[in-house]
């Protein structure tokens, strides 16, 4: 039988290298994807120690929710569970337990399960004037739309939250717009949202700091700081 020609030859060699190739690349693909996952998992992780280590370095003495003129509460007074929440617009920590537990307690409070005052103060004062302004633009918003349109303004300043080292941050004309998503209308606000950091800002700032909160989120949770992660919160309230 006659031996394989050198074209053969040639052939099973590129078919061997194109074989081992595959295999590198199909190695390298799960290193990636090992890298990720522990990457994902170490950021999970670090985010539960954060709210953990926020929570556990105040000694806060909060008013009851509903009980300042610097927040806006969603539910029932006559709930079983009073819970503060300590914020700033700017903070990635508050958006992150925005999106972990946003519409769960909106959703427990209509069930009558918790009463939630969210109070926005200004803490990163170090980075730009974004978290004075959006603050001070929330006010606004509460004094001339009323708590309903205050709460979607909330919400929707943290779903189009800026990252905190972002170039540039949204303007009066962005607040403004947004404000208007939420209800509001626009001659109302835009005066208001224009001026800047206002007293409503400056004296949420102030409540804050008295009340001894130090970091954000700061969750107080039936006149106790709470220690625990988001999800341990809403399986408590549930």
């Amino acid at each position: 039988m006659a031996g394989k020609s050198k074209t053969d030859t040639k052939a099973a060699e590129r078919a061997e290298r194109l074989a081992e190739l595959k295999k590198q690349a199909k190695a390298q693909e799960r290193r990636r994807n090992l890298m990720v996952g522990g990457v994902v998992a170490v950021v999970l992780v670090l985010i539960g120690i954060t709210f953990y280590l926020v929570s556990r370095s105040n000694d806060v003495d909060a008013t009851a929710a509903g009980q300042s003129d610097y927040g806006v509460a969603i539910g029932s007074p006559d709930a079983p569970h009073d819970l503060v929440i300590y914020e700033d617009f700017l903070c990635p920590y508050c958006g992150e337990l925005e999106a972990a537990t946003g519409d769960q307690l909106a959703q427990l409070a209509d069930d009558g399960k918790v009463y939630v005052d969210y109070r926005p103060f200004t803490l990163l004062s170090n980075i730009g004037t974004y978290s004075a302004r959006s603050t001070a633009a929330f006010g606004v918003v509460l004094d001339k739309s009323g708590p309903e349109v205050a709460k979607k303004f909330h919400d929707l300043l943290y779903d189009n939250q800026p990252e905190e080292s972002a170039s540039s941050f949204p303007d009066a004309d962005a607040l403004i717009a947004t404000a208007v998503e939420a209800g509001a209308t626009e001659a109302d606000v835009r005066p208001g949202i224009e001026e800047g950091e206002n007293d409503f800002a400056k004296n949420a700032t102030k409540e804050a700091l008295a009340a001894g909160v130090k970091g954000t989120p700061t969750m107080v949770l039936d006149g106790e700081v709470y220690s625990g992660t988001p999800q341990e919160l809403l399986d408590e309230l549930a």
